[in-house]
């Protein structure tokens, strides 16, 4: 006789809190993924993290819009704008403290923190910024996606660039997963 029980099937208590943890874990990569794409100009990818329509987003001076594309729109206007090849705004966004529950099988909803660092060569000026994402998330085609997204600001602090800096900006793009 062993030592030890036999192996049961998990029970169903144990399965939901597995399956409430994979959420939590798709989710928090669905947030990463967004935060990729819009430090890496990725306005498909940008879109991809939303769902296909009705999204609520509001980013405060930004604009608030009942759908992604009007944000994909300012996203373009502003990511992309280049001159001589270069970037014109450089963003760095970090999003820190997830806070998400999951509601059921197919909706959650978080809050993070967002640290964004943003460097503006056409005004010369680089900004610090923090507030708080209010998200909700839902499974569209079997992939957690965001219905909504607003971002509160708590404050800001914007400096001019000085004589002697300079910013260096990568060409070609960084590494892709393959």
């Amino acid at each position: 006789m062993s030592r030890y029980p036999r192996s049961q099937p998990p029970s169903p208590d144990l399965a939901a809190r597995v399956a409430r943890l994979e959420a939590i874990e798709e989710i928090k990569a669905l947030k990463h993924r967004y935060l990729r794409a819009c430090d890496a100009k990725d306005p498909e990818e940008f879109r991809a993290c939303f769902i296909a329509s009705g999204a609520s987003i509001d980013y405060g001076r930004l604009g608030a819009f009942d759908d992604a594309e009007g944000m994909v729109r300012v996203f373009e206007a502003i990511a992309l704008r280049k001159v001589d090849g270069r970037n014109l705004v450089l963003d760095m966004h970090h999003a820190t403290h997830p806070d998400i529950t999951v509601h059921d099988g197919t909706r959650a909803s978080g809050r993070w923190t967002l640290k964004f660092r943003q460097v503006n060569l056409e005004d010369g000026t680089e900004s610090v910024s923090t507030g708080e994402y209010d998200d909700e998330y839902v499974v569209e085609d079997g992939r957690w996606k965001m219905a909504k997204c607003h971002f509160h600001r708590y404050w800001t602090i914007t400096r001019p660039l000085g004589p002697g800096c300079r910013v260096d900006q990568a060409t070609g793009g960084g590494p892709r997963p393959g």
